[in-house]
């Protein structure tokens, strides 16, 4: 029998959780949309982070929809986002001063097109996701076997 196939609509692990979120902070699909597309823009056009992108990444769509299913998750609950952040990092040229300005961009792509409790909640998941994966990729660059450029 074949797999069914995928609903056309978001499929929230927790409906009622993701609808409360969203009553809350004013945050749905579109905002965090609206969010990534105007975050990863001034991650373009950044000159600490912009060249370790543009070096990486020439097809932005999938990247950007990747970031949008990711910040779903995160802000709304939604189970959309399935990855592993730190493998994808770890090979990255990145230390402390790119986690700093890229939340720094964050903070404020967030107050220019979130509510201001929108803004708060984002901000907050993504204080917390820089930290752990800072600690992640900064303990795996420098593990033994890790590649020796990165170290």
């Amino acid at each position: 029998m074949p797999a069914p196939e995928p609903s056309p609509q978001i499929a929230s692990a927790r409906p009622e959780m993701t609808a409360a979120i969203m009553a809350e902070t004013g945050l749905d699909e579109a905002a965090l949309r609206d969010l990534v597309h105007g975050f990863y823009g001034k991650v373009r056009r950044d000159p600490v982070l912009g060249p370790n992108f543009a070096a990486r990444i020439t097809n932005w769509e999938p990247h950007l929809e990747r970031m949008v299913a990711f910040w779903s998750s995160v802000a709304l609950m939604t189970g959309r986002y399935h990855g592993r952040p730190v493998p994808a990092h770890t090979p990255l040229p990145i230390h402390r001063a790119h986690f700093e300005r890229w939340l720094g961009l964050f903070r404020e792509t967030a107050h220019e097109v979130c509510t201001p409790a929108g803004a708060v909640h984002v901000i907050e998941r993504a204080e917390r996701i820089a930290r752990s994966l800072h600690i992640a990729v900064s303990e795996a660059q420098s593990a033994p076997d890790a590649i020796p450029a990165l170290r």
